[in-house]
C-alpha cells in the first residue's frame, strides 16, 4: 500500500501537466533550414519603382512650371486683378470709402493746399489711402512742422499740423543777380518761407549772413529794455562775429564782440537819463571799455569817458 503523501505528490504533477498547454513548434524546425539562403530576387520593373521622396519633388516642380507658364501668359495677372477689384468692391459696399477730411491747426496754410498735398480721393477706399506718403506731402509744405494723418472708421481721415512759429525778417545776402530777398524765419534760424512776409512787418529784422542763427539772445535781451526796443529798426550782423543796432532814425549804435549784455543796459541808460538821441548824433560806438565814442552828424568824432558823460 502506498503512501497518501506519494498519491498526493503524483496528482498534483499530473494537474499540472493537464493544464499546460501544447506548444506550437514551428514550421522550419531549427537547424533545418539551408546556410547561406539569398532572399528572392526582384524583378527590373520592381526596382524602378520611385520613391516618395521622387514623387513629391516631381509634383512640386510640375506646380511651379505651372505658375510660371500662368504669369508668363498674364493669366495668373488677371485672376490677381479680378481679386483686387472683387475685394474694392465688397469694401465700398461696406462703407468703408473716404467721405470726410478733418483738418486741425492749419492756421496760415490754405485748407485747398492742405488737400491738394493729401491727394486723398472721394470716394477712394480707405485702406488703400497711402497716409505715410500724404504725411510726406504735408511735411514740404513751407509752414507745417509736424504732421498727424490718421485713419477714422468707417469714412474719415483725420489730420492734425503743427506749424512753424515765426520769429524774425531777414533780408537774405544778394545772389549772383543782385536779388537780396527776405524771409520769414524760425527762432532757430531756420527759413520759413519768403512768400507773404509784409504780413509780419512787426517781427524783428535782421540783416548779415549768419544774423538769423545768432540772433535769438540778443533779440530777447533788447526785447526787456524798452527805450532801445522802441527804437530799433533791424539788427545788423557785421563779419559774423558782432551786432550793430540800427535805430528807426538812422543812428548806429555799435556793440562789442563780448560783453554786449552790459552795453544794452548802458544804452538804455543814455537814451533815458543823457537823452542821447535828441543831440545830433549819427552813431555810437560803446565797444570801449573805457570811454564812448559819438559820431556827430556834421562829421565830428567825440570821446567821451564812462561815468562823466554829458
Amino acid at each position: 500500500m502506498r503512501p497518501v503523501a506519494d498519491r498526493k505528490t503524483r496528482s498534483r504533477a499530473a494537474a499540472r501537466q493537464a493544464v499546460r498547454p501544447a506548444r506550437d513548434l514551428p514550421k522550419v524546425q531549427p537547424g533545418t533550414a539551408r546556410r547561406g539562403a539569398k532572399p528572392a530576387r526582384q524583378g527590373f520593373f520592381a526596382r524602378l519603382k520611385p520613391s516618395r521622396t521622387m514623387i513629391a519633388l516631381t509634383g512640386t516642380g510640375a506646380v511651379i512650371t505651372l505658375l510660371l507658364a500662368l504669369l508668363v501668359t498674364g493669366v495668373l495677372g488677371r485672376a490677381f486683378h479680378g481679386v483686387k477689384l472683387a475685394t474694392g468692391t465688397v469694401v465700398n459696399d461696406a462703407g468703408f470709402t473716404i467721405r470726410n477730411i478733418h483738418i486741425r491747426g492749419g492756421q496760415r496754410t490754405p485748407a485747398a493746399t492742405i488737400a491738394a498735398a493729401l491727394d486723398l480721393k472721394p470716394e477712394q477706399s480707405i485702406f488703400a489711402a497711402d497716409l505715410a506718403a500724404a504725411r510726406a506731402r504735408l511735411m514740404g509744405l513751407d509752414w507745417v512742422a509736424s504732421a498727424d494723418v490718421v485713419r477714422r472708421y468707417p469714412d474719415s481721415i483725420s489730420v492734425a499740423i503743427v506749424e512753424k512759429r515765426p520769429f524774425a525778417l531777414w533780408q537774405i545776402p544778394p545772389n549772383a543777380s543782385g536779388t537780396a530777398p527776405i524771409a520769414v524765419v524760425e527762432r532757430n534760424g531756420r527759413v520759413i518761407t519768403t512768400q507773404g512776409v509784409e504780413q509780419f512787418a512787426r517781427l524783428p529784422k535782421l540783416v548779415g549772413a549768419d544774423a538769423p542763427q545768432a540772433s535769438a539772445e540778443l533779440v530777447d535781451v533788447v526785447q526787456n529794455h524798452r527805450a532801445v526796443s522802441a527804437r530799433i529798426a533791424y539788427f545788423e550782423r557785421v563779419s559774423q562775429r558782432r551786432w550793430n543796432l540800427i535805430l528807426n532814425d538812422g543812428v548806429i549804435v555799435k556793440l562789442p564782440e563780448q560783453n554786449w549784455r552790459h552795453e544794452i543796459d548802458a544804452l538804455e541808460h543814455l537814451i533815458i537819463d543823457k537823452g542821447v538821441l535828441e543831440k545830433d548824433v549819427a552813431e555810437i560806438d560803446l565797444r570801449s571799455a573805457t570811454h564812448y565814442f559819438f559820431l556827430l552828424r556834421g562829421g565830428e568824432r567825440k570821446g567821451v569817458e564812462r561815468g562823466k558823460e554829458t
